[in-house]
């Protein structure tokens, strides 16, 4: 699956946010878009599925194999919503549903696209937590969110994003709140199921050496805008802006072998 994305642009009221971004994603390719808090890459990455604010007017051209996205009807962007473009959230906190069940919501795309039948939810919702290796998946999909901790609910935000094999998979900061251990299993079994399953990939991120593990190639984002592209090597060893270079200070070294 290939997204081409050209001078997107994205005003909230009278404020742009995202100012005449680029960029393309071939089939099974990946890239990174990095920046700082405020830069645009997360607002840039909602416009794509048009999940951006009511007050919010995207222009420019989003087309994914082909078909142009932006000012698609609500009908349509929900087809294409979960079965072509799978996108994890940074927060699963936030992005998982508290009153219902793991095992619920981890079948609920399956459902919505017709992919399952009812009968077959709860074994399905099994396996799909097994997939992600979340421990006794039998008795977690019974439980609620707030009785996993919060690598346990990443991994079933992964599963949600990758349940109905999406060929485009969007990760928005997938592993921010959680602490450098756990991180660096999720990025590992990230990793390894986005490569299993051939997915296009955009992964957001504001760490450099969290993104060095996940693709090889980034465009760094400021003030709405794309400053600098290049391969994540080049970026680490030689930035030519002066924020890419704030970027790679910031970065913390990673010594960690990536295990699921």
């Amino acid at each position: 699956m290939t997204l081409e994305v050209n001078n997107l642009t994205v005003a909230i009221d009278d404020r742009v946010v995202v100012n005449d971004v680029s960029f393309s994603v071939g089939t099974g390719e990946r890239l990174g878009i990095i920046g700082e808090s405020g830069s645009g890459k997360s607002v840039a990455s909602l416009a794509i599925l048009g999940l951006t604010p009511r007050n919010a007017t995207a222009t420019g051209s989003v087309k994914l194999d082909g078909e142009e996205l932006l000012g698609l009807g609500d009908r349509r962007l929900a087809a294409i919503r979960g079965r072509e473009v799978g996108i994890v959230f940074q927060e699963p906190r936030t992005a998982l549903n508290p009153i219902r069940t793991i095992g619920r919501q981890l079948v609920e795309p399956l459902l919505v696209h017709g992919l399952i039948t009812r009968r077959a939810a709860h074994e399905t919702a099994i396996e799909l937590a097994r997939t992600v290796r979340i421990p006794e998946p039998e008795h977690a999909v019974n439980l609620y969110p707030h009785q996993l901790s919060g690598g346990q609910r990443q991994r079933v935000g992964i599963a949600i994003a990758l349940a109905c094999n999406p060929g485009l998979l969007i990760a928005d900061e997938p592993t921010t709140a959680l602490d450098v251990t756990i991180q660096a299993e999720i990025i590992a079994l990230f990793d390894a199921l986005v490569d299993e399953r051939g997915s296009s990939l955009i992964f957001i991120t504001h760490d450099l050496a969290v993104l060095s593990n996940v693709t090889t190639r980034a465009i760094v984002m400021a003030n709405g805008e794309v400053i600098e592209r290049a391969s994540v090597v080049d970026l680490l060893r030689d930035p030519k802006h002066e924020i890419t270079a704030g970027l790679v200070a910031a970065s913390v070294a990673t010594s960690w072998t990536p295990s699921a």
